[in-house]
C-alpha cells in the first residue's frame, strides 16, 4: 500500500487575541547547530537553510522532485546529466545566480570543516561539472547514478562571492549567509532562535510573512506553553501525550502526517571492547558482547515495540523492523516486526555465552526525537528483565551528539530521515562501511558495522536505473544488514504532529522539516 496520509486539521476558529498579519513565529522541537547549509546533515538546520537558500531540485508534499534553481534536468546517457538553471535570479545583495555558483558549491560541500554529519554522499557521484553556459550545467558521473535529481535536492546553493573563504562561523554570523531564497537572514542566537524578513525579490510567489523568528524550544512543555500562551503562532513535534487535551480545548488546530523518520537502536557490533558494557559488577569485558549477532537479536526481541507505540506514542508510531516505512522505495513486506520474546531473547543470550546478561549503558537525547527519553527507558526496562542491567543517560541533543562524535557509549537511540524518500540515504548512513571519503557512513553513527557484501548491494542500487531492480536491491541490503546482521535495531517510524494557532493553516509535507513556506494565514469567512 502507497503511504498516503491526509492531514487532519482539528479545532475551533475562535482567536484567544490576534495572530499579527504579517509575522510568524515558530517554535522548533529540535535544535540547529548551525547556519552553515553544509556544516550538519540535520533537519531542522536543513529546514532553517531552506528559507535563505535554495535546492537546485526541491520537492513537493509527496517529495516528488520539482524545479527549484534548476528549471529542468535529463539524463544524456547513464553517465551525464544535462541541468538547465533558472534564470533572473538574484542572491539577496543583488548579484545574480549563474552556474558558476554550483560549481563552487558542489566543490565546498565536501570541504566543510569539521562536519559532524557530512552532506558529501550527495555530491561525491559527480566526477566533473562542465559548464555550457551561464544557465546550463552537464553534471559527469563515473556511475549511473539514477537518484540524481534527489541529490541535487539534498543541499542547498550558495554564491561564491560570499562562499569564497568563508567557514562555517561566517555563515553563523551572516557575514556569508546570502541565498536566493524566499527570507533574507537577519541574526541568529544559537540555542534560541534565527529571525528572518521576507526577500521581496524573490523569483518566486510572494510570501504573506514579513518577518519569521524561528525559536528553539526542545523541552516538550516548553513549547506547548508557549503555543498556548501566544508566543509562538505554530509548534512542530508536538507531545503525543498533549495531543488530546489540545483537541478538547478546542482553540488550536492539530495537524498530522506520517513521515519518514526512523527512531532505532545503534549499537557498537564492531569494536573489540566496547565502553559501556561491563559485568554486572561493572568490570569491563574482555570481549564485547554486541559484536555477536545473538546478543543483538535478543535485544531487539526483548523490545515490544507495539506496547512502545501504543503506550508512550499514544497511536503516533508505526512499528517496524526496516528502515523505510510501507509505501516506500525501499520498503520489503517480507520483513516483519520483531515480535516481542522475552523468553526467546533469555535463550539466544544463554546459547551466546551470556545466560546472566551483562550491564550497558543506553544513551540518546531526551530533546530531539518525539519522547525520546521516555523510550530509551522504557528499552531498558524490557533489557533488564531479560537479565542485559541497562542503565540509561538521555541528554540534550547538543551534549549527546557532541559525546557521540568522541565515539563514547555503546548503544544509542538515534534517529534518520531520508533526505530523497528512498532506501540509499538510510542505507549509506546506517549500514554501510564508514568511508568518509566517498560519503558513507557517518561520524554520528559510528557503529563499526562492516559487510563487504552489503557494501556491494548499495553499490549496486546507486548505480541502477530501473526502479524495480534498484529496490529489490534496496531490499536485499536491508535484510541482509538489518533483518540477519542487527546492524541496528529499528523501532517505529513517527508519525509528525504539529499544532497551529487559530488563523494558521498549514500545509504538511512527507518531511518533518517545518518551514514560513508552508504556513498562511487562514482565510476569513
Amino acid at each position: 500500500m502507497r503511504l498516503v496520509a491526509v492531514a487532519a486539521v482539528i479545532g475551533a476558529l475562535a482567536l484567544p487575541r490576534p495572530v499579527p498579519a504579517a509575522d510568524l513565529s515558530l517554535g522548533y522541537g529540535g535544535a540547529i547547530t548551525s547556519m552553515d547549509p553544509h556544516y550538519h546533515d540535520l533537519s531542522p538546520n536543513h529546514a532553517v537553510a531552506q528559507h535563505i537558500f535554495e535546492q537546485l531540485v526541491t520537492t513537493d508534499s509527496q517529495m516528488r522532485p520539482i524545479p527549484g534553481l534548476a528549471l529542468s534536468w535529463g539524463a544524456l546517457n547513464d553517465r551525464l546529466w544535462e541541468v538547465r538553471l533558472r534564470r533572473g535570479v538574484t542572491f539577496h545583495d543583488g548579484t545574480p545566480f549563474t552556474a558558476d555558483d554550483v560549481v563552487f558549491t558542489y566543490s565546498r560541500v565536501p570541504e566543510v570543516i569539521n562536519s559532524p554529519s557530512s552532506l558529501a554522499r550527495y555530491t561525491r557521484a559527480v566526477s566533473r561539472i562542465e559548464v555550457v553556459d551561464d544557465h546550463t550545467i552537464r553534471l559527469h558521473t563515473a556511475e549511473p547514478v539514477p537518484l540524481m535529481p534527489m541529490m541535487m535536492g539534498a543541499f542547498t546553493i550558495v554564491s561564491r562571492r560570499h562562499g569564497t573563504g568563508a567557514v562555517t562561523s561566517d555563515y553563523n554570523s551572516g557575514r556569508a549567509a546570502i541565498g536566493t531564497g524566499p527570507y533574507r537572514f537577519v541574526s541568529y542566537a544559537p540555542g534560541d532562535r534565527v529571525a528572518l524578513a521576507r526577500n521581496p525579490n524573490w523569483w518566486g510567489p510572494a510570501q504573506p510573512w514579513e518577518r519569521v523568528t524561528i525559536r528553539m524550544l526542545p523541552s516538550d512543555s516548553a513549547r506547548v506553553a508557549a503555543l498556548r500562551a501566544g508566543d509562538v503562532d505554530a509548534i512542530d513535534a508536538v507531545p503525543t501525550r498533549d495531543v488530546g487535551a489540545m483537541r478538547r480545548a478546542g482553540n488550536l488546530n492539530i495537524v498530522e502526517k506520517p513521515g519518514l523518520r526512523l527512531i532505532y537502536l545503534y549499537l557498537d557490533v564492531n569494536r573489540p571492547v566496547s565502553p559501556l558494557v561491563t559485568d554486572h559488577n561493572g568490570r569491563p569485558m574482555t570481549v564485547n558482547p554486541l559484536g555477536d549477532p545473538r546478543v543483538r537479536r535478543a535485544l531487539s526481541m526483548a523490545i515490544n515495540r507495539p506496547g512502545i507505540a501504543r503506550q508512550l506514542m499514544e497511536g503516533f508510531a508505526v512499528p517496524t523492523g526496516q528502515l523505510m516505512p510501507e509505501g516506500a522505495m525501499g520498503y520489503d513486506p517480507s520483513i516483519p516486526v520483531p515480535a516481542f520474546d522475552p523468553e526467546g531473547a533469555r535463550r539466544l543470550l544463554a546459547e551466546a555465552g551470556y545466560p546472566q546478561g551483562f550491564r550497558i549503558a543506553l544513551n540518546g537525547p531526551n530533546d530531539r526525537y518525539v519522547n525520546d527519553g521516555e523510550i530509551a527507558q522504557a528499552i531498558a526496562q524490557f533489557w533488564t528483565r531479560i537479565g542485559v542491567r541497562t542503565d540509561v543517560s538521555a541528554q540534550p541533543a547538543s551534549i549527546f551528539f557532541s559525546r557521540v562524535l568522541r565515539d563514547e557509549y555503546s548503544a544509542s537511540l538515534m534517529g534518520w530521515s531520508s533526505s530523497t524518500g528512498e532506501a540509499d540515504t538510510p542505507l549509506t548512513a546506517i549500514s554501510a562501511t564508514q568511508d568518509p571519503a566517498r560519503g558513507r557512513g557517518a561520524v554520528l553513527r559510528a557503529s563499526h558495522y562492516t559487510n563487504p557484501a552489503v557494501d556491494t548491494l548499495i553499490d549496486r542500487a546507486l548505480a541502477t536505473i530501473d526502479p524495480r531492480q534498484r529496490e529489490a536491491l534496496y531490499q536485499e541490503a536491508i535484510r541482509d544488514s538489518i533483518q540477519r546482521d542487527v546492524a541496528a535495531i529499528p523501532l517505529h517510524h513517527q508519525v509528525n504532529i504539529w499544532a497551529t494557532r487559530p488563523g494558521i493553516t498549514y500545509a504538511p509535507r512527507l518531511q518533518e522539516t517545518s518551514r514560513a513556506m508552508e504556513f498562511s494565514p487562514a482565510a476569513r469567512r
